[in-house]
């Protein structure tokens, strides 16, 4: 198992736990800041899993030397951490065919919620798959009230794997911890946004707290980013809502460019005008060497606010 996540996280901590589990030998990096030195790690020690973020298959999608090293003994990838966007899992999979690609959804407050079979990907683009065994989840309005199948609603979600509260923090854990509608057990509440189809697979659509307002309509970040890393020369993308006098908010993007270069903003807002309705279109774009990230590869969206300039 090779493994560049902070023992610190809990993604990273339980790779090496299974590995101990299983007998497995488990490879530690200290990242992938360098991912020459680690895919020459990974090729040496003959990893056959890879665990990864969203950041890692963003590189592996788009590298130009990937083809250098021997990952022939990979069979198994998987994603956690934050959203894998489908063009990165698609290419990823083309990349790497030798492997089978799980993306996953959890949290630390209950470690995983739902993972998507590989053999879904292609039928499925965007899903983070159906729930684990022993648990049950619902998708509920903020009232607790179940949605209907298709509409979006925040993920919540009850078994034996979910936590017994914050440690000292009873009011964080009421807050986290209680019942829906017509169920008294305790449910955590991910403040998540999904819906769910009516097979039961689940569609991440964003952050309850990174959802923001343009013009009175409700703009998802999510559903803008998977337009912009499908831009080629699109390595990373990162949307947030700055407030504006005249529509509430407006959207600003965050660029990582791919290693054969970025395309032109002209490009990019064209691009965005082809798939996305006239207000989820950026109203600024910015290049970046890289994102903000915590030690698990979610994006700092709050660092990304701190950089736009008031108007």
């Amino acid at each position: 198992i090779y493994s560049p996540l902070p023992l610190s996280s809990s993604y990273g901590l339980y790779q090496l736990l299974l590995g101990l589990a299983i007998g497995a030998t488990v490879v530690l990096d200290r990242s992938f800041t360098f991912p020459a030195k680690s895919l020459e790690l990974m090729a040496r020690e003959r990893a056959t899993v890879l665990a990864g973020v969203p950041t890692m298959y963003a590189w592996l999608a788009r590298s130009t030397i990937l083809d250098r090293y021997d990952l022939s003994r990979l069979r198994i990838m998987t994603s956690a951490a934050a959203a894998l966007p489908a063009a990165h899992a698609q290419r990823v999979r083309e990349r790497l065919p030798g492997a089978r690609l799980y993306v996953m959804y959890g949290q630390t407050e209950c470690k995983r919620i739902s993972y998507l079979e590989p053999d879904e990907l292609p039928r499925r683009p965007g899903s983070v798959g159906r729930g684990m065994p022993f648990q049950d989840l619902a998708v509920v309005a903020e009232q607790g009230r179940r949605v209907a199948t298709g509409e979006t609603g925040e993920l919540v979600v009850t078994g034996p794997h979910v936590m017994q509260g914050y440690w000292g923090r009873p009011q964080d854990t009421a807050r986290k911890l209680r019942p829906i509608q017509d169920d008294p057990r305790r449910w955590l509440h991910t403040e998540d946004l999904f819906r769910i189809d009516a097979d039961g697979y689940l569609y991440f659509v964003g952050r309850r707290d990174e959802v923001f307002k343009v013009g009175g309509h409700k703009v998802s970040p999510a559903e803008i980013e998977e337009v912009l890393v499908r831009i080629p020369g699109v390595l990373e993308a990162a949307v947030v809502g700055v407030p504006d006098p005249e529509w509430g908010s407006v959207v600003n993007a965050f660029l990582v460019p791919a290693e054969d270069g970025a395309p032109s903003v002209d490009a990019i807002l064209r691009e965005c005008a082809r798939h996305l309705r006239a207000f989820m279109v950026p109203k600024a774009v910015e290049f970046l060497a890289q994102l903000p990230k915590t030690e698990s590869g979610k994006v700092r969206k709050r660092d990304l606010l701190g950089r736009v300039k008031p108007q």
